[in-house]
């Protein structure tokens, strides 16, 4: 009997040294990540099997194995057990009992059944149980055997990451799940994907769009890319200028609950914003964060503030962090953890924002800043890696596992967002704070998952701005 091999080296039994009644197991248990992996690799993407709502309607009420999942083990067996190396298959016959679902742990079982000494094929039994003993798969397969020794140093496959960006957004989509849709004023969305947001957005039941701009534009692009307007209001501005002033003005005169970017200029619509005569300003500094969920990264992280001030002062980053700690309240994070970031992780007087950062936590111990456990300056391995926080010898509540990470400047942070964006994969979400309403804040290069992403945001922090103010 022969256990699954975890050896450095791999090595066959050959025809000769088999004997009828010799056997090798292999035991797996699958793992949601593997019926992923087998649909990938197989193209296979029956409902059954990676639709979690079809496959509970279906026979088996829950998601199964793809069959040859259990199939692929055998030939596992086979080509690196038992007879291990240099076998070639022939024949191979399955019967499948009963389906293989996440959780079940299989062992996977071939004992020699028959010998053919003319060409030096065995025929083999193949059995299959779950972790009750119960048979999944069973069969038989014949092989033609390897006759000489084979011993190889055992090859190490590559690391893997499922980045399965589409079940993140489905995730954050669901925070803001059963709550009323909100009224949004959309700035000006005069292109495609500025218009698809807020239509996705109204789809997925987070918001009540009001199209603020020309409305012949609007009904134009919605024509071209066959997007549906039914139901949908539209508020006619002759420009961008006046879509952005008319935006402002529906949301402070109470018909909207928050303010969306659409095609037009950050800066024109922050100037409407900001105005003290009309704007949407309060105390705080407003600031802007993107919300990342990157496939490397344990938990959602927020980098702030990467589109709003350019070189925030001492004062103006207490107001953009206790703005981050704010909002990470209203996702759930009772006291989320702040890196402050720099390029050392010593406070250093020729660089400025490690002065600042130590500032920044001594505040935070005085009660200056609330809410959020702080420290730094550290740099960005520190923050976001364990091991190069010890390797460095820090010791930190936040180093290695920090939920906001606070730049120095607004090069930086959009420099860290846009690379773990397109270089990571990350889903983004980008949100103004510190206004009298949040504002969905996105790059016109974004698609309209990104802003319908940013919307679900939104949506919380409207409905918490709600019972702030009952």
């Amino acid at each position: 009997m022969h256990a699954e091999h975890t050896e450095q080296y791999i090595e066959n039994k050959t025809f000769d040294e088999i004997q009828v009644g010799d056997s090798s197991t292999l035991i797996r248990t699958l793992r949601p990540e593997d019926i992923k992996l087998f649909a990938i690799m197989s193209g296979d993407v029956n409902p059954s099997v990676v639709d979690p709502e079809f496959a509970q309607s279906g026979i088996f009420r829950e998601v199964v194995a793809h069959g040859m999942w259990s199939g692929a083990l055998i030939s596992t067996v086979l080509g690196t057990q038992f007879p291990g190396p240099g076998t070639i298959y022939v024949d191979q016959s399955l019967h499948f009992s009963r389906p293989v679902t996440i959780g079940d742990t299989v062992t996977i079982t071939i004992t020699a059944k028959q010998k053919f000494d003319h060409n030096k094929h065995i025929l083999f039994d193949c059995q299959c149980t779950n972790q009750e003993g119960l048979q999944v798969v069973s069969g038989t397969a014949e092989v033609l055997a390897p006759t000489e020794k084979i011993r190889r140093e055992r090859v190490h496959l590559p690391e893997f990451t499922i980045s399965d960006k589409e079940a993140r957004y489905q995730a954050l989509l669901a925070t803001a799940a059963g709550l009323e849709p909100i009224p949004v004023a959309v700035a000006h969305p005069c292109d495609a994907e500025s218009l698809k947001g807020p239509i996705f957005a109204a789809r997925a039941g987070l918001i009540e769009p009001f199209l603020v701009g020309p409305e012949a534009k609007i009904r134009s692009v919605a024509e071209e890319n066959g997007l549906d307007l039914t139901g949908i209001r539209i508020v006619n501005t002759r420009h961008s200028h006046e879509s952005a002033a008319m935006a402002v003005t529906l949301v402070r005169n109470g018909d909207c609950e928050a303010l969306m970017k659409g095609s037009l200029h950050t800066d024109e619509l922050m100037g409407e914003v900001v105005s003290r005569a009309n704007g949407l300003r309060t105390s705080r500094r407003i600031s802007h964060v993107f919300y990342m969920d990157v496939p490397t990264y344990p938990k959602p992280i927020m980098i702030t503030d990467a589109a709003i001030n350019i070189a925030p002062t001492l004062e103006d980053k207490v107001d953009i962090i206790q703005n981050a700690i704010d909002l990470f309240h209203i996702l759930g994070n009772p006291e989320p953890k702040v890196a402050i970031l720099s390029a050392v992780e010593t406070v250093n007087p020729k660089i400025q924002s490690t002065l600042d950062a130590a500032a920044l936590c001594k505040m935070a111990d005085r009660g200056q800043i609330k809410g959020g456990l702080l420290d730094g300056p550290l740099a960005f391995d520190n923050a976001v890696s364990l091991v190069a926080a010890k390797t460095k010898g820090i010791k930190s509540a936040v180093a290695g596992q920090a939920d906001i990470l606070v730049v120095p400047d607004l090069e930086s942070g959009n420099m860290v967002a846009k690379q773990l964006e397109y270089l990571a994969n990350a889903l983004s979400a980008g949100v103004v704070l510190g206004a009298k309403c949040p504002i969905v804040l996105t790059s016109r290069a974004d698609t309209a998952e990104t802003r319908t992403a940013s919307c679900a945001i939104a949506a919380l922090m409207a409905h918490a701005y709600r019972k702030q103010n009952q």
